[in-house]
């Protein structure tokens, strides 16, 4: 396994361009897929990508402020401390990889946004401090638990479901999260997941030390603050931007609303926990000039996702209007049985995520294809709704389209990981093909 792993990394490392050539070749293979299977026009598939390219506009902000925020609270000083702290304790490689692993497993399923952050930040920090760990694998272990979301409880498909007035209640009914989230098998198996890739990710770990790529990071330069100006003495806009009041006043403020919102039930999505990223960023700087010295820092974390995912949402504008996603979950539903359609709506639902990387927008389009078949030979709602959870988030694991937020804050490139991640993809296949196959028996 360690032989395959170290070949596919350098295979990868060879052949696999970066991730906005990722993008462009994705969109070039959905436009003839879509000409050749549902024989389209090229200038109607030229429109459907045109008119959709801004159609993630909101959600790539979300993505960028969560990237922002998230980077610029792991940066305050009490959050690197203690996450310092953390790394310092590690001496073990394999160790480093695998709690790497384990902080994005968790993280992401108690929140995505969360998840998607902290196992990479850790990375980070256990890069300066641990000798001969293998920073890519710890990178690649960080960002693989994200492949957890949709059955966790910020799942977007489970969520959507057991919402009255959901698009496919009629069709359904109300599914509640006790047979999805909290079903007694799905729960077993986000544990298998939590407590059993760190251990995979682990084994992965090179043995040879001519094969680890150790990365010392530099420390962080010291954070500038506003000066007095020139010639002169402190000003009163020199004393507003060092005082501390300005950050703790809108610092509390955020988590005042964000506590009101929980104890009101609000929903955890990624406003509410951009803004308490936020809130506690400031709070925890304080000082205006603090905060926004860390943020010219930081400001570079989130260009990868404002230029790339415009092409994403061209690439399911082509998906949804061309009919080709239609026809790939068709496809599938026509060879189920009751027992093995929430498996097959599994396969379908990863193959689609690999061009449509969006639970929301998969369920969607896809959904109600799987719904119709879950009802006309009897297979059970709930589970089938899974398979399509399961199969979005298990090929996240390779997709570009969430990567580029890690490889942004890592500094390293999609080459660099992605052999460890199709590894990790495969023993996620195993775990999730199974739990699904029991519940279609069950």
């Amino acid at each position: 396994m360690k032989s395959l792993a170290s070949a596919l990394s350098r295979a990868f490392y060879r052949f696999l361009p970066d991730s906005l050539v990722v993008a462009v070749l994705l969109t070039l293979v959905t436009f003839v897929l879509a000409a050749t299977v549902e024989k389209q026009n090229p200038i109607d598939l030229v429109s459907m990508w045109g008119g959709s390219a801004w159609d993630l506009l909101a959600f790539s902000m979300q993505i960028a402020m969560l990237l922002l925020t998230g980077y610029m609270l792991a940066s305050t000083p009490l959050v690197d401390r203690g996450l310092d702290a953390l790394a310092q304790r590690v001496r073990s490689p394999r160790a480093a990889v695998a709690i790497a692993t384990f902080a994005g497993a968790l993280g992401t399923w108690l929140n995505v946004g969360f998840g998607l952050v902290i196992g990479v930040v850790l990375a980070r920090k256990l890069a300066r401090t641990v000798p001969g760990m293998h920073y890519p694998l710890a990178v690649a272990g960080g960002y693989a638990g994200f492949s957890l979301y949709g059955i966790g409880l910020s799942g977007t498909i489970p969520l959507t479901i057991a919402t009255p007035g959901h698009i496919l209640e009629e069709q359904m009914g109300v599914v509640p999260t006790t047979e999805t989230i909290f079903a007694p098998l799905v729960l077993l198996t986000a544990a298998v997941v939590i407590l059993g890739l760190p251990a995979f990710v682990a084994f992965l770990h090179p043995k040879d030390a001519a094969e680890v790529i150790e990365l010392r990071l530099p420390q962080p330069a010291p954070q500038e603050e506003a000066g007095k100006e020139a010639g002169g003495g402190e000003t009163l806009a020199d004393r507003l931007n060092r005082s501390p009041a300005i950050g703790i006043f809108i610092g509390l403020l955020g988590i005042s609303y964000t506590v009101l919102h929980f104890v009101g039930r609000g929903a955890v999505d990624f406003d509410i926990i951009n803004l308490a990223f936020l809130s506690l960023a400031l709070l925890l700087f304080a000082r205006p000039s603090a905060f926004l010295a860390a943020l010219r820092n930081s400001i570079g974390v989130v260009s990868g996702v404002l230029v790339q995912y415009p092409l994403y949402a061209g690439i399911m504008g082509v998906l949804a209007g061309s009919g080709l996603m239609v026809t790939f979950a068709g496809v599938f539903a026509g060879v189920s049985t009751p027992e093995t359609l929430p498996f097959f709506s599994f396969l379908s639902g990863g193959i689609i995520n690999l061009l449509a990387p969006s639970g929301g927008a998969q369920w969607a389009v896809q959904g109600p294809i799987m719904v119709e078949a879950a009802g006309s030979m009897g297979a059970d709602y709930a589970a089938t709704a899974l398979g399509v959870a399961y199969g979005d988030q298990w090929t996240n694991s390779i997709q570009p389209f969430w990567i580029l937020p890690v490889l942004a804050i890592s500094g390293i490139k999609l080459r660099d990981v992605m052999g460890y991640l199709f590894l990790i993809m495969l023993f996620l296949g195993i775990v999730y093909g199974a739990s699904l196959l029991l519940l279609g028996f069950l």
